[in-house]
């Protein structure tokens, strides 16, 4: 009987990867100096352990930075990929945008549209960042060969750049609902639409991996697909793929206590 495998998420940096299991986390870093770096710590907020429908997807995605800032005082070296000036400049730019798009005479739908790709931007600049990208492709590849037992791509199936379909299809649906709300009512809405977006295309997504071949879950996979081909991911070096592995063995030794 083959051994069971954990189910693993991660984040590339621009120095290096993180891996986070179930209850831990380990994140590998590439010093200047040539040195390899590693910092692995259980997780204090444990979202996965719950369930329910519609609420498990907002519980991991805390869950899936609620470590972040122990990273940063554990490991300082690391580098996140929203940290940089260029960054945080996008995020500001994205939002000024935003607010000159809502006071033009587009339909709704249209607006909620540009909103939502406005919202993509300052990710897609993040993983363009230095080595990024490479860094990315080593996390899918050490991952994916863990979980296959057998050596994997550069992509992986459940990585989150599928949840750009059905991400952008709920917000722009729910901003849509948002916006004919009363207006003293639409900063509470359009808070509770973003919640409820993430939860239901979190949905969705687990539904994809269930269907793989149903014509609906490809047509939702295909922007991300292509999102995570062609921009998010990039081939690693040998260097980079050690860090990546690095990780997650610190990972699943930390799981194994």
């Amino acid at each position: 009987m083959s051994e069971e495998k954990l189910r693993l998420g991660g984040m590339a940096l621009a120095n290096g990867v993180l891996v986070h299991g179930p209850t831990s986390w380990a994140c590998a870093v590439r010093l200047p100096d040539g040195r390899l770096k590693v910092v692995a710590e259980q997780k204090i907020v444990v979202g996965s352990k719950l369930g329910t429908p519609l609420l498990r997807g907002p519980a991991r995605l805390v869950e899936a930075f609620a470590f972040l800032p122990r990273v940063k005082r554990a490991l300082p070296e690391a580098e996140l990929p929203f940290e940089g000036r260029r960054i945080i400049g996008s995020v500001l730019a994205s939002a000024a945008v935003l607010q000159v798009v809502r006071r033009t005479q587009l339909g709704d739908a249209a607006k909620e549209l540009t909103a939502a790709l406005l919202s993509v931007v300052p990710a897609v600049l993040s993983l363009r960042e230095g080595a990024v990208a490479a860094y990315h492709g080593a996390e899918h590849i050490a991952i994916g060969s863990y979980e296959h037992d057998e050596p994997r791509a550069r992509e992986h199936e459940r990585c989150g750049t599928h949840l750009v379909g059905p991400l952008l299809a709920t917000t722009v649906a729910a901003n849509v609902l948002v916006a004919r709300a009363p207006v003293r009512y639409r900063a509470a809405a359009r808070a509770a639409a973003a919640v409820g977006a993430v939860a239901t295309s979190t949905e969705i997504f687990a539904w994809m991996q269930r269907n793989p071949n149903h014509p609906l879950a490809r047509a939702l996979a295909k922007p991300g697909r292509e999102f995570q081909t062609r921009i998010a991911t990039a081939e690693p070096t040998p260097e980079q793929l050690e860090v990546a592995e690095a990780a997650l063995r610190a990972c699943l030794e930390l799981e194994s206590r």
